[in-house]
């Protein structure tokens, strides 16, 4: 049974967004190593990241996976309900949750180790996550990623991922690749492909592209040709402070960054938020309402116009370059990305 939950700030008035995106993968507590040498807890996991993104962006969300009964479960099962975000299974597991060690270079990058046998968030099966889904007659996207994709746990994420496309639904995929979470390197790189081949929207970083060892001279070739080894209408490859680019699959490309500087604190749970913009934008239409999903299932995963594409980039690098200038993963509303997109605005067409 799913139960939805209303934010923080709801009101009697106020009515939940139906049930549109489903998320399953990892939910855990990142250690975060500060100057002084001390670890600061922050609510994480990529795919715990992007949930809270799109329940905080008015996304109608349904996280899959089980949280601990233990204190730090409390406190990640307390931040989806701050995001307005209903979970799958409201009934705490016994097992404990995960943690994962980050350490942050001189350039707010994150690195991790992490802690996961027998936790909570990998106490499920692909049956249980196939039926929440089938569930919700109004569920347009799934979405996974990261240590979901784990060669471990193929036989939960992998039948799931393929009935989902079955089904109709649109499937986006982070490869956002963690060598250090796993003994073998190249089951874990074989499973993340195959998970791939199930996505419609892909998203992948320059550091995900090495890892794959993917071929080209240069991140954007190695995406050109990630893209074409996939069943992908869209890739999205990340760039760090370079920006982003998004593939299409009849050759259409665009890309966009930040005329503005920027002042990183630190990178972790950018590439979530990023996401979690490219879903919000593709959902929601060039305006908030504009085109209802429910008539454009068909159309929510066939080529758009180059101004579409563009627009939907644009809204995915202002929700990630919102979380890079505070600290932790501190995913924005969807009216703060727009916010940050009309002042962007005047600035590009005083730059033309």
């Amino acid at each position: 049974m799913v139960f939805p939950i209303q934010s923080a700030d709801s009101s009697p008035a106020h009515t939940a967004p139906p049930l549109r995106v489903a998320t399953a993968g990892e939910a855990l507590f990142d250690l975060i190593e500060e100057p002084d040498g001390r670890l600061k807890p922050c609510a994480g996991g990529a795919v715990y990241n992007l949930t809270r993104a799109l329940g905080l962006q008015g996304v109608g969300t349904l996280y899959l996976n089980p949280l601990s009964g233990d204190m730090l479960g409390r406190q990640l099962a307390r931040g989806l309900h701050d995001a307005g975000v209903a979970l799958a299974s409201p009934t705490p597991v016994r097992a404990p949750s995960a943690l994962a060690l980050a350490a942050l270079d001189a350039e707010g990058k994150a690195s991790y180790s992490f802690y996961r046998d027998g936790v909570a968030d990998r106490q499920v099966t692909a049956a249980a996550l196939t039926a929440a889904c089938a569930a919700l007659p109004e569920l347009q996207v799934v979405a996974t990623g990261c240590l979901a994709l784990v060669a471990q746990d193929a036989a939960v994420y992998q039948p799931w991922l393929a009935a989902q496309r079955a089904a109709g639904r649109m499937v986006a995929v982070d490869a956002n690749l963690r060598l250090s979470a796993v003994d073998e390197a190249e089951a874990y790189r074989a499973n993340v492909m195959s998970a791939l081949q199930h996505a419609h929207l892909i998203k992948v970083s320059d550091d995900d592209l090495e890892a794959l060892a993917v071929p080209g001279a240069n991140a954007l070739e190695r995406a050109h040709y990630l893209q074409q080894q996939t069943q992908a209408q869209w890739l999205a490859l990340t760039l760090g402070p370079n920006g982003a680019w998004l593939l299409q699959r009849d050759g259409l490309a665009v890309r966009a960054r930040e005329e503005a500087p920027i002042t990183v604190v630190d990178t972790v749970g950018a590439g979530d938020c990023f996401l979690a913009g490219l879903i919000t934008a593709l959902l929601a239409g060039p305006q908030r309402g504009e085109e209802a999903l429910a008539q454009r299932l068909g159309g929510l995963t066939a080529p758009v116009t180059e101004a579409r594409l563009s627009a939907v980039l644009h809204h995915a690098l202002a929700s990630a370059s919102h979380c890079v200038e505070r600290a932790g993963c501190t995913p924005p509303r969807y009216e703060e990305v727009q916010e940050r997109l009309a002042l962007r605005r005047p600035a590009t067409a005083a730059g033309r």
